[in-house]
């Protein structure tokens, strides 16, 4: 792995906390071979960008599948921060500072997240240089074009409901337009996101003010949460609809 000094460095972080609620241990769980989270380490150190490849985890077998695949884990993630509803600042936070006590400090960090592993070394490459081609910007967040408008959705509230985004003149709201006369809207997905450290600090928020859209194509930012998407994820690969990227060793055997 070469990396470019002339280039502000940059750490992966990649959150993998052991207590999923739909999907059990999904992190860790197979598909073509290997455990999930084995794409995402592979895709980061493969892009070349990384001074270091981070896994945020609080399960000791998850640091031992991650280090297995070439990942560092120099530290533990508490308890108290890898709950369900824990926000992602939190494991940032602690990581940043973790980092920093062993020496390691970063200009840049970017999260990689193990449920989306279709994202290539090329996707974080292009990313990185979209990134670095912008002045004056917090971060950049991996996005892509709704297929589900926001204009058409609802609050239901009771016996009533009303638009979750009441745009639109009077007489011809968004909900009772034409999609194709409704503007374009973008949603973020898992693939990745990156951001200038320094963020973190000043906002105390992974994503500041000022982000840029990347733009994932295909299947770079497919996501797996439930089991429904395994079926899909699994019927794609079988089909040669969606490639994951190369990994470069033998699939870790559980003792």
């Amino acid at each position: 792995m070469v990396i470019n000094a002339n280039k502000p460095s940059v750490v992966a972080l990649i959150p993998a906390r052991s207590g999923s609620l739909r999907v059990p241990d999904k992190n860790i769980r197979y598909l073509s071979g290997h455990p999930l989270i084995a794409y995402t380490i592979s895709a980061a150190l493969d892009s070349g960008i990384f001074s270091k490849v981070i896994v945020s985890t609080d399960s000791i077998e998850y640091s031992e599948i991650s280090k297995y695949y070439g990942a560092e884990v120099p530290f533990l993630r508490p308890e108290s921060i890898s709950g369900a509803h824990s926000p992602d600042i939190e494991f940032v936070e602690h990581a940043i500072h973790e980092l920093k006590k062993i020496g390691s400090e970063f200009d840049c960090f970017s999260i990689l997240r193990p449920t989306s592993p279709f994202r290539k070394p090329e996707t974080i490459n292009r990313a990185w240089n979209e990134f670095l081609s912008h002045d004056e910007i917090d971060s950049l967040r991996a996005v892509e074009k709704c297929h589900e408008h926001p204009g058409k959705m609802w609050v239901v509230s009771g016996q009533r409901m009303h638009p979750l985004m009441p745009f639109g003149p009077k007489e011809q709201p968004w909900h009772s337009s034409q999609y194709q006369t409704l503007p374009e809207i973008y949603v973020q997905n898992a693939s990745l996101e990156i951001a200038w450290t320094k963020v973190v600090a000043g906002t105390r928020t992974i994503a500041g003010d000022t982000i840029i859209p990347f733009f994932t194509v295909n299947d770079e930012g497919l996501d797996i949460n439930g089991e429904y998407d395994w079926k899909i994820v699994n019927a794609m690969l079988e089909e040669g609809q969606a490639v994951l990227p190369h990994v470069d060793i033998k699939p870790y055997k559980k003792n």
